[in-house]
Protein backbone atom coordinates (compact mmCIF):
# COMPACT_ATOMS: atom_id res chain seq x y z
CA UNK A 1 0.00 0.00 0.00
CA UNK A 2 1.67 3.14 -0.60
CA UNK A 3 1.57 6.09 1.51
CA UNK A 4 -1.07 8.57 0.25
CA UNK A 5 -3.11 5.13 0.03
CA UNK A 6 -2.06 4.31 3.61
CA UNK A 7 -3.24 7.97 4.78
CA UNK A 8 -6.82 7.94 2.74
CA UNK A 9 -7.52 4.47 4.43
CA UNK A 10 -6.70 5.90 8.05
CA UNK A 11 -8.89 8.91 7.71
CA UNK A 12 -11.21 6.58 6.91
CA UNK A 13 -12.86 10.26 5.34
CA UNK A 14 -16.24 7.91 3.70
CA UNK A 15 -17.45 6.57 6.39
CA UNK A 16 -18.05 10.03 8.02
CA UNK A 17 -18.31 12.99 6.26
CA UNK A 18 -16.59 13.26 2.78
CA UNK A 19 -16.32 16.39 0.76
CA UNK A 20 -17.34 15.56 -2.92
CA UNK A 21 -17.89 17.45 -6.07
CA UNK A 22 -19.53 16.45 -8.84
CA UNK A 23 -19.05 17.86 -12.24
CA UNK A 24 -22.05 18.18 -14.16
CA UNK A 25 -25.30 18.91 -13.32
CA UNK A 26 -27.51 17.19 -15.58
CA UNK A 27 -29.21 13.65 -15.27
CA UNK A 28 -26.93 11.93 -14.30
CA UNK A 29 -24.74 14.77 -11.77
CA UNK A 30 -28.31 16.12 -10.39
CA UNK A 31 -29.51 13.38 -8.54
CA UNK A 32 -25.65 12.29 -7.57
CA UNK A 33 -25.42 15.13 -5.60
CA UNK A 34 -28.56 15.19 -3.99
CA UNK A 35 -28.02 11.70 -2.69
CA UNK A 36 -24.74 12.16 -1.36
CA UNK A 37 -25.64 15.86 0.16
CA UNK A 38 -28.85 14.03 1.84
CA UNK A 39 -26.56 11.18 3.54
CA UNK A 40 -24.71 14.12 5.18
CA UNK A 41 -21.90 14.64 2.99
CA UNK A 42 -20.22 17.87 1.98
CA UNK A 43 -21.32 18.25 -1.41
CA UNK A 44 -20.03 20.95 -4.35
CA UNK A 45 -22.37 20.57 -7.38
CA UNK A 46 -19.95 21.74 -10.29
CA UNK A 47 -21.18 23.11 -13.55
CA UNK A 48 -20.31 25.69 -16.44
CA UNK A 49 -23.76 26.79 -17.43
CA UNK A 50 -24.33 29.58 -14.88
CA UNK A 51 -27.87 29.76 -16.02
CA UNK A 52 -27.95 26.35 -14.51
CA UNK A 53 -26.62 26.65 -11.59
CA UNK A 54 -28.68 29.79 -10.49
CA UNK A 55 -31.89 27.78 -11.38
CA UNK A 56 -30.55 25.13 -9.35
CA UNK A 57 -29.17 27.60 -5.99
CA UNK A 58 -32.89 28.85 -6.11
CA UNK A 59 -34.17 25.67 -5.18
CA UNK A 60 -35.92 24.92 -8.98
CA UNK A 61 -34.88 21.12 -10.65
CA UNK A 62 -33.29 21.42 -13.78
CA UNK A 63 -33.95 17.90 -14.70
CA UNK A 64 -37.45 17.28 -13.76
CA UNK A 65 -36.59 14.21 -11.96
CA UNK A 66 -36.17 15.12 -8.46
CA UNK A 67 -38.89 18.00 -7.60
CA UNK A 68 -38.10 21.62 -6.87
CA UNK A 69 -38.11 20.67 -2.68
CA UNK A 70 -35.43 17.47 -3.05
CA UNK A 71 -32.45 20.22 -4.69
CA UNK A 72 -34.38 23.02 -2.03
CA UNK A 73 -33.80 20.80 0.79
CA UNK A 74 -30.33 19.22 -0.28
CA UNK A 75 -27.92 21.68 0.79
CA UNK A 76 -25.64 20.74 -2.38
CA UNK A 77 -23.50 23.94 -2.67
CA UNK A 78 -23.95 25.06 -6.40
CA UNK A 79 -20.89 26.77 -8.09
CA UNK A 80 -19.34 27.50 -11.37
CA UNK A 81 -16.20 28.22 -9.24
CA UNK A 82 -13.87 25.07 -10.50
CA UNK A 83 -11.22 26.54 -7.93
CA UNK A 84 -13.08 25.02 -5.23
CA UNK A 85 -13.09 22.05 -6.82
CA UNK A 86 -9.38 21.73 -4.52
CA UNK A 87 -11.52 21.48 -1.76
CA UNK A 88 -12.85 18.09 -2.55
CA UNK A 89 -11.68 14.31 -1.29
CA UNK A 90 -13.36 13.05 -4.24
CA UNK A 91 -14.30 14.75 -7.64
CA UNK A 92 -16.81 12.85 -9.83
CA UNK A 93 -17.08 13.50 -13.50
CA UNK A 94 -20.58 13.32 -14.81
CA UNK A 95 -20.18 14.38 -18.39
CA UNK A 96 -22.05 13.56 -21.51
CA UNK A 97 -20.23 11.12 -23.75
CA UNK A 98 -21.99 10.99 -27.35
CA UNK A 99 -20.59 10.31 -31.17
CA UNK A 100 -19.46 12.05 -33.35
CA UNK A 101 -21.02 12.22 -37.38
CA UNK A 102 -18.52 9.72 -38.00
CA UNK A 103 -20.55 7.85 -35.14
CA UNK A 104 -17.06 7.60 -33.20
CA UNK A 105 -16.92 8.56 -29.82
CA UNK A 106 -16.56 12.11 -28.32
CA UNK A 107 -14.54 12.22 -25.59
CA UNK A 108 -14.20 15.54 -26.03
CA UNK A 109 -16.30 16.90 -22.51
CA UNK A 110 -14.29 14.16 -20.56
CA UNK A 111 -11.11 15.67 -21.44
CA UNK A 112 -12.43 19.03 -20.78
CA UNK A 113 -13.90 18.22 -17.14
CA UNK A 114 -10.17 16.67 -16.88
CA UNK A 115 -8.45 19.52 -17.49
CA UNK A 116 -10.50 21.65 -15.55
CA UNK A 117 -10.14 19.39 -12.67
CA UNK A 118 -6.41 18.55 -13.15
CA UNK A 119 -6.20 22.41 -13.32
CA UNK A 120 -7.57 22.56 -9.35
CA UNK A 121 -7.39 19.26 -7.86
CA UNK A 122 -5.69 18.71 -5.06
CA UNK A 123 -2.93 15.90 -3.68
CA UNK A 124 -4.55 12.59 -2.31
CA UNK A 125 -8.05 13.45 -4.54
CA UNK A 126 -9.87 10.63 -5.89
CA UNK A 127 -11.21 11.11 -9.67
CA UNK A 128 -14.07 8.85 -10.53
CA UNK A 129 -15.82 8.76 -13.82
CA UNK A 130 -19.42 7.89 -14.38
CA UNK A 131 -19.81 8.61 -17.93
CA UNK A 132 -20.40 5.60 -20.09
CA UNK A 133 -16.63 5.17 -22.15
CA UNK A 134 -14.90 2.12 -23.53
CA UNK A 135 -13.00 0.27 -21.92
CA UNK A 136 -9.38 1.68 -20.87
CA UNK A 137 -10.90 5.36 -21.29
CA UNK A 138 -10.81 6.26 -17.55
CA UNK A 139 -6.65 5.30 -17.29
CA UNK A 140 -5.46 6.00 -20.70
CA UNK A 141 -7.32 9.20 -21.54
CA UNK A 142 -8.72 10.97 -18.34
CA UNK A 143 -5.57 9.49 -16.04
CA UNK A 144 -3.34 11.05 -18.24
CA UNK A 145 -4.84 14.45 -18.85
CA UNK A 146 -5.03 15.06 -14.85
CA UNK A 147 -1.35 13.88 -13.92
CA UNK A 148 -0.63 16.76 -16.63
CA UNK A 149 -2.64 19.46 -15.54
CA UNK A 150 -2.36 18.91 -11.93
CA UNK A 151 1.50 17.22 -11.93
CA UNK A 152 0.27 14.87 -9.71
CA UNK A 153 1.04 11.12 -10.12
CA UNK A 154 -1.77 8.21 -10.30
CA UNK A 155 -1.54 5.74 -7.56
CA UNK A 156 1.23 8.44 -5.53
CA UNK A 157 -0.75 11.64 -4.90
CA UNK A 158 -4.13 10.69 -7.07
CA UNK A 159 -6.48 8.08 -7.73
CA UNK A 160 -8.69 6.86 -10.17
CA UNK A 161 -12.27 5.20 -9.88
CA UNK A 162 -14.87 4.39 -12.26
CA UNK A 163 -18.29 3.76 -11.31
CA UNK A 164 -21.02 3.91 -14.02
CA UNK A 165 -24.47 5.57 -13.79
CA UNK A 166 -27.31 2.85 -14.30
CA UNK A 167 -30.35 5.83 -13.85
CA UNK A 168 -33.06 4.67 -16.35
CA UNK A 169 -35.74 7.77 -16.79
CA UNK A 170 -39.18 7.18 -16.93
CA UNK A 171 -39.09 4.24 -14.58
CA UNK A 172 -39.63 3.90 -10.88
CA UNK A 173 -36.09 2.66 -9.77
CA UNK A 174 -33.94 5.61 -8.42
CA UNK A 175 -30.09 5.76 -7.29
CA UNK A 176 -30.99 4.24 -4.41
CA UNK A 177 -32.55 0.98 -5.85
CA UNK A 178 -29.81 -0.01 -8.61
CA UNK A 179 -26.55 -1.92 -7.54
CA UNK A 180 -23.80 0.27 -8.09
CA UNK A 181 -21.07 -1.24 -9.71
CA UNK A 182 -17.40 0.13 -8.34
CA UNK A 183 -14.02 0.28 -9.14
CA UNK A 184 -10.72 1.89 -8.21
CA UNK A 185 -7.06 2.05 -9.39
CA UNK A 186 -6.01 -0.50 -6.74
CA UNK A 187 -7.79 -2.21 -4.09
CA UNK A 188 -7.34 0.38 -1.30
CA UNK A 189 -9.24 2.83 -3.37
CA UNK A 190 -11.56 0.22 -4.67
CA UNK A 191 -12.79 -0.55 -0.79
CA UNK A 192 -12.83 3.56 -0.35
CA UNK A 193 -15.02 3.77 -3.24
CA UNK A 194 -16.86 1.04 -2.28
CA UNK A 195 -18.03 2.55 1.74
CA UNK A 196 -18.34 6.13 -0.32
CA UNK A 197 -21.28 4.86 -2.48
CA UNK A 198 -22.61 2.22 -0.08
CA UNK A 199 -23.70 5.38 1.97
CA UNK A 200 -26.05 6.45 -0.83
CA UNK A 201 -27.27 3.04 -2.23
CA UNK A 202 -29.34 0.50 -0.93
CA UNK A 203 -29.51 -1.92 -3.01
CA UNK A 204 -25.46 -2.17 -2.86
CA UNK A 205 -22.28 -2.38 -4.33
CA UNK A 206 -20.54 -4.41 -6.39
CA UNK A 207 -17.03 -4.28 -6.71
CA UNK A 208 -15.24 -5.19 -9.51
CA UNK A 209 -12.33 -6.74 -10.08
CA UNK A 210 -10.55 -3.96 -12.25
CA UNK A 211 -11.54 -0.44 -13.84
CA UNK A 212 -11.96 -2.16 -17.38
CA UNK A 213 -14.27 -4.73 -16.47
CA UNK A 214 -16.12 -1.79 -14.90
CA UNK A 215 -16.26 0.24 -18.25
CA UNK A 216 -17.23 -3.16 -20.34
CA UNK A 217 -19.86 -3.96 -18.04
CA UNK A 218 -21.55 -0.69 -18.47
CA UNK A 219 -21.38 -0.96 -22.76
CA UNK A 220 -22.43 -4.47 -22.17
CA UNK A 221 -25.64 -3.66 -20.42
CA UNK A 222 -27.25 -1.54 -23.43
CA UNK A 223 -24.98 -3.71 -26.19
CA UNK A 224 -27.56 -6.26 -25.06
CA UNK A 225 -30.26 -5.01 -25.11
CA UNK A 226 -29.23 -3.28 -28.68
CA UNK A 227 -29.29 -6.31 -29.51
CA UNK A 228 -32.35 -8.42 -28.39
CA UNK A 229 -34.52 -5.12 -29.87
CA UNK A 230 -32.96 -5.68 -32.99
CA UNK A 231 -33.80 -8.85 -33.39
CA UNK A 232 -36.96 -7.88 -33.01
CA UNK A 233 -37.33 -5.34 -35.25
CA UNK A 234 -36.34 -7.46 -38.07
CA UNK A 235 -38.64 -9.85 -37.32
CA UNK A 236 -40.74 -7.39 -37.38
CA UNK A 237 -40.11 -6.41 -40.51
CA UNK A 238 -40.03 -10.22 -41.82
CA UNK A 239 -43.58 -10.10 -40.55
CA UNK A 240 -44.66 -7.92 -42.40
CA UNK A 241 -43.38 -9.06 -45.75
CA UNK A 242 -44.49 -12.57 -44.82
CA UNK A 243 -48.45 -10.76 -43.89
CA UNK A 244 -48.13 -12.03 -39.89
CA UNK A 245 -48.70 -10.37 -36.44
CA UNK A 246 -45.39 -9.98 -34.74
CA UNK A 247 -47.12 -9.48 -31.87
CA UNK A 248 -48.50 -12.73 -32.01
CA UNK A 249 -45.44 -14.46 -32.76
CA UNK A 250 -43.97 -13.41 -29.95
CA UNK A 251 -46.45 -14.55 -27.69
CA UNK A 252 -46.66 -17.56 -29.03
CA UNK A 253 -42.79 -18.01 -28.84
CA UNK A 254 -42.95 -16.70 -24.81
CA UNK A 255 -44.57 -19.98 -23.79
CA UNK A 256 -41.91 -21.70 -23.85
CA UNK A 257 -40.03 -21.29 -20.31
CA UNK A 258 -36.31 -20.15 -21.71
CA UNK A 259 -37.82 -17.56 -24.03
CA UNK A 260 -36.75 -14.09 -23.32
CA UNK A 261 -39.34 -11.59 -24.59
CA UNK A 262 -38.24 -8.35 -26.08
CA UNK A 263 -40.41 -6.19 -28.39
CA UNK A 264 -39.44 -4.33 -31.58
CA UNK A 265 -39.66 -0.64 -31.16
CA UNK A 266 -37.81 2.89 -32.10
CA UNK A 267 -34.63 2.94 -30.25
CA UNK A 268 -33.65 6.45 -29.00
CA UNK A 269 -32.16 7.90 -25.92
CA UNK A 270 -28.58 9.05 -24.84
CA UNK A 271 -27.59 4.89 -24.29
CA UNK A 272 -28.84 2.19 -26.28
CA UNK A 273 -28.07 3.78 -29.55
CA UNK A 274 -24.69 4.94 -28.57
CA UNK A 275 -23.33 2.81 -25.74
CA UNK A 276 -22.62 -0.38 -28.82
CA UNK A 277 -20.38 2.09 -30.50
CA UNK A 278 -18.25 2.70 -27.79
CA UNK A 279 -17.85 -0.83 -27.31
CA UNK A 280 -17.24 -1.51 -30.99
CA UNK A 281 -14.52 1.71 -31.05
CA UNK A 282 -12.52 -0.47 -28.23
CA UNK A 283 -13.05 -3.40 -30.00
CA UNK A 284 -11.90 -1.61 -33.17
CA UNK A 285 -9.17 -0.68 -31.43
CA UNK A 286 -7.99 -4.24 -30.43
CA UNK A 287 -7.93 -4.90 -33.61
CA UNK A 288 -11.03 -6.63 -34.06
CA UNK A 289 -14.37 -5.86 -36.32
CA UNK A 290 -17.64 -6.50 -34.26
CA UNK A 291 -20.17 -7.25 -36.95
CA UNK A 292 -23.17 -8.40 -34.23
CA UNK A 293 -23.25 -5.46 -32.72
CA UNK A 294 -23.13 -3.01 -35.79
CA UNK A 295 -25.62 -4.96 -37.76
CA UNK A 296 -27.50 -4.67 -35.14
CA UNK A 297 -26.94 -1.06 -34.94
CA UNK A 298 -28.09 -0.33 -38.60
CA UNK A 299 -31.74 -2.64 -38.06
CA UNK A 300 -32.62 -0.29 -35.34
CA UNK A 301 -31.46 2.74 -37.20
CA UNK A 302 -33.91 1.63 -39.93
CA UNK A 303 -37.06 1.24 -37.96
CA UNK A 304 -38.41 4.95 -38.30
CA UNK A 305 -38.23 4.60 -42.06
CA UNK A 306 -40.06 1.12 -41.61
CA UNK A 307 -42.53 2.75 -39.27
CA UNK A 308 -43.29 5.45 -41.63
CA UNK A 309 -43.60 2.86 -44.74
CA UNK A 310 -46.45 1.16 -42.41
CA UNK A 311 -47.95 4.75 -42.25
CA UNK A 312 -48.09 5.33 -45.82
CA UNK A 313 -49.20 1.98 -46.74
CA UNK A 314 -51.99 2.56 -44.70
CA UNK A 315 -52.75 5.89 -46.30
CA UNK A 316 -53.16 4.23 -49.55
CA UNK A 317 -54.97 1.87 -48.28
CA UNK A 318 -57.72 3.91 -46.84
CA UNK A 319 -57.96 5.63 -50.35
CA UNK A 320 -55.50 8.86 -48.83
CA UNK A 321 -53.49 11.04 -51.60
CA UNK A 322 -50.61 11.62 -49.50
CA UNK A 323 -49.35 14.93 -50.28
CA UNK A 324 -52.91 16.01 -49.01
CA UNK A 325 -52.83 13.60 -45.78
CA UNK A 326 -52.21 15.28 -42.51
CA UNK A 327 -51.51 13.10 -39.79
CA UNK A 328 -50.97 13.95 -35.80
CA UNK A 329 -48.37 12.12 -33.88
CA UNK A 330 -48.81 11.38 -30.11
CA UNK A 331 -45.31 11.38 -28.49
CA UNK A 332 -42.07 12.69 -29.55
CA UNK A 333 -40.19 11.93 -26.40
CA UNK A 334 -37.44 9.37 -27.14
CA UNK A 335 -39.43 6.63 -24.63
CA UNK A 336 -42.61 6.62 -22.77
CA UNK A 337 -43.47 9.19 -19.42
CA UNK A 338 -40.10 11.65 -20.01
CA UNK A 339 -40.13 14.82 -21.89
CA UNK A 340 -36.33 14.44 -23.38
CA UNK A 341 -37.19 14.63 -27.39
CA UNK A 342 -33.32 15.27 -28.26
CA UNK A 343 -32.30 11.81 -29.72
CA UNK A 344 -35.82 10.73 -30.41
CA UNK A 345 -36.60 8.13 -33.13
CA UNK A 346 -39.81 9.87 -33.43
CA UNK A 347 -38.04 12.18 -35.86
CA UNK A 348 -36.92 9.73 -38.55
CA UNK A 349 -40.42 8.95 -38.65
CA UNK A 350 -41.51 12.53 -38.96
CA UNK A 351 -38.79 13.35 -41.93
CA UNK A 352 -39.79 10.26 -43.90
CA UNK A 353 -43.36 10.89 -43.72
CA UNK A 354 -42.24 14.56 -44.93
CA UNK A 355 -40.63 13.20 -47.83
CA UNK A 356 -43.83 12.16 -48.97
CA UNK A 357 -45.44 15.50 -48.95
CA UNK A 358 -47.57 14.24 -45.51
CA UNK A 359 -48.08 17.32 -43.19
CA UNK A 360 -47.20 15.92 -39.47
CA UNK A 361 -48.33 18.00 -36.27
CA UNK A 362 -47.43 16.83 -32.97
CA UNK A 363 -48.59 16.59 -29.76
CA UNK A 364 -46.69 15.22 -26.39
CA UNK A 365 -47.45 16.46 -22.42
CA UNK A 366 -43.94 15.55 -20.90
CA UNK A 367 -42.09 17.61 -23.50
CA UNK A 368 -41.53 21.25 -24.21
CA UNK A 369 -44.06 22.85 -27.10
CA UNK A 370 -41.30 25.16 -27.94
CA UNK A 371 -38.23 22.89 -27.87
CA UNK A 372 -40.33 20.53 -30.17
CA UNK A 373 -41.06 22.97 -32.64
CA UNK A 374 -37.22 23.52 -33.18
CA UNK A 375 -36.04 20.13 -32.90
CA UNK A 376 -38.50 18.31 -35.61
CA UNK A 377 -39.68 21.34 -37.53
CA UNK A 378 -43.09 20.62 -37.26
CA UNK A 379 -46.42 22.50 -35.58
CA UNK A 380 -46.93 21.36 -32.36
CA UNK A 381 -50.55 21.46 -30.56
CA UNK A 382 -50.62 22.35 -26.64
CA UNK A 383 -53.53 20.10 -26.35
CA UNK A 384 -54.80 17.28 -27.70
CA UNK A 385 -57.13 18.11 -30.95
CA UNK A 386 -57.86 15.10 -33.41
CA UNK A 387 -60.24 17.32 -35.61
CA UNK A 388 -59.21 17.28 -39.12
CA UNK A 389 -56.36 15.03 -38.87
CA UNK A 390 -56.82 11.63 -41.14
CA UNK A 391 -55.04 9.44 -38.57
CA UNK A 392 -52.85 9.06 -35.70
CA UNK A 393 -49.40 8.15 -35.18
CA UNK A 394 -48.97 6.81 -31.71
CA UNK A 395 -44.97 6.62 -31.58
CA UNK A 396 -44.69 7.33 -27.49
CA UNK A 397 -46.88 5.91 -25.54
CA UNK A 398 -46.56 8.03 -22.44
CA UNK A 399 -49.10 7.10 -19.57
CA UNK A 400 -51.57 9.87 -20.23
CA UNK A 401 -52.37 7.76 -23.58
CA UNK A 402 -53.14 4.40 -21.99
CA UNK A 403 -57.20 5.67 -22.09
CA UNK A 404 -57.57 6.91 -25.91
CA UNK A 405 -60.97 5.33 -26.39
CA UNK A 406 -60.32 4.63 -30.41
CA UNK A 407 -64.03 4.85 -31.13
CA UNK A 408 -64.09 8.81 -29.72
CA UNK A 409 -61.14 8.94 -31.66
CA UNK A 410 -62.18 7.90 -35.19
CA UNK A 411 -65.29 9.64 -35.09
CA UNK A 412 -63.43 12.98 -34.15
CA UNK A 413 -60.50 12.39 -37.26
CA UNK A 414 -61.53 12.83 -41.05
CA UNK A 415 -63.47 9.50 -42.76
CA UNK A 416 -61.71 6.48 -43.36
CA UNK A 417 -58.48 7.02 -40.27
CA UNK A 418 -55.60 5.63 -40.00
CA UNK A 419 -54.26 4.34 -36.28
CA UNK A 420 -50.16 3.44 -36.53
CA UNK A 421 -49.90 2.07 -33.21
CA UNK A 422 -45.83 1.34 -33.00
CA UNK A 423 -45.42 -0.07 -30.34
CA UNK A 424 -49.00 -1.58 -29.94
CA UNK A 425 -50.26 0.34 -26.96
CA UNK A 426 -53.78 0.09 -28.10
CA UNK A 427 -56.42 -2.82 -29.13
CA UNK A 428 -56.42 -3.44 -32.34
CA UNK A 429 -59.43 -5.41 -32.58
CA UNK A 430 -60.99 -2.16 -31.11
CA UNK A 431 -59.32 0.15 -33.07
CA UNK A 432 -60.62 -2.13 -36.75
CA UNK A 433 -63.90 -1.97 -35.30
CA UNK A 434 -64.01 1.54 -34.98
CA UNK A 435 -62.98 1.75 -38.42
CA UNK A 436 -59.28 2.26 -38.12
CA UNK A 437 -56.40 1.05 -40.88
CA UNK A 438 -54.63 -0.30 -38.18
CA UNK A 439 -50.95 -0.68 -38.24
CA UNK A 440 -48.03 -1.42 -35.85
CA UNK A 441 -44.59 -2.91 -35.66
Amino acid sequence: MSEASAKRTESETCAKTAHICVVGQGYVGLPLSVAFADAGHEVLGYDIDENKIVTLSGGTDTTGDLGDDAVAESGVDFTTDAARIAEADYVILTVPTPVDEMKNPNLAFIEGAARTVGEHVSPDTTVVLESTVYPGVTRDVMGPILEAESGLTVGEDLFLGYSPERLAPGTDRTLQEVVKIVSGSDDEVLADLAALYESIVDAGVYRAPNIETAEAAKVTENVQRDINIALMNELSIICDRLDLDTKEIIEAAGTKWNFHTYHPGLVGGHCIPVDPLYLAHGAERAGYQPKLILQSREINEYMPKHAAELTLKALNRQGKVLRNSRLLVLGLAYKPNVGDIRTSEVKGVVNALAEYDVEVVGHDPHADDDAMREYFGIEVQAELSLSGFDGVVLATPHDEFADLDVEMMAAALNDDPVLVDVLGALNEDEAVSAGFAYERL
